[in-house]
């Protein structure tokens, strides 16, 4: 015979687990309906529905749009920038080690929700400026911080040649941003599309080649 005070004490449990996800739930939903819909068209109320909460819930958690944009931008790289900053700032690994693991990294964000999002922005960010500098300052800041400071203290231990590191950022990281629009505008298609993880290893080579000193 089942014991009541044990069901009593399971569903304060199951309600406190499922208000901890709710957070994460709308910020799915809104990411989906963002790339769906587009940002202007994505209505607060749509993304309470997607996410299974009242329009009022949601409002506790993200008060704007704004805001819940720029919850959809901190999610999409929080995991894996905050192993590839504990890597590169404990360990600071030789630029020619470094570099194929931030590329290898880079096509597995190239086969998520992320060019979907950059392609959102291209197409939203006339219309609505702040989300243009959500995504840099939560997003487009970092990653190019991190590596530009790698760069730069790969220079001052003569490894590198000298010149500007955050160009040099520039140069590792575009071949990879190109390739994951390409494949985001033509993936429907019948265009023969870049193999992200093969273009990560050929350009870690051709790259780390042209800037060792």
């Amino acid at each position: 015979m089942s014991d009541p005070q044990m069901h009593n004490d399971q569903a304060p449990r199951r309600r406190q687990r499922r208000k901890e996800a709710r957070p994460s739930e709308i910020i799915q939903a809104a990411r989906e309906l963002f790339i769906e819909r587009g940002f202007g068209a994505t209505r607060i109320e749509d993304v309470a529905r997607r996410a299974g909460v009242a329009k009022g819930t949601l409002f506790v958690y993200f008060p704007t749009k704004q805001d819940l944009f720029r919850a959809v931008a901190q999610s999409v790289l929080a995991v894996d920038l905050e192993r590839l900053q504990h890597v590169a700032a404990n360990l600071d690994p030789p630029i020619a080690d470094l570099v194929p693991v931030l590329l290898a990294q880079a096509a597995y964000v190239g086969e998520s929700g992320v060019p979907a999002i950059i392609r959102l922005l291209i197409s939203e960010a006339r219309a609505f400026p702040d989300l243009a500098q959500v995504w840099h300052d939560e997003v487009l800041s970092k990653v190019m911080g991190l590596l530009t400071s790698v760069i730069a203290r790969a220079q001052a231990r003569g490894e590198l040649r000298p010149g500007d590191a955050r160009l040099y950022a520039f140069s590792i990281a575009g071949p990879m941003l190109a390739a994951m629009l390409y494949r985001e505008v033509f993936g429907a298609g019948d265009v023969p599309l870049p193999d992200l993880h093969a273009l990560a290893v050929q350009h870690a080579r051709t790259v780390v080649h042209g800037l060792l000193a």
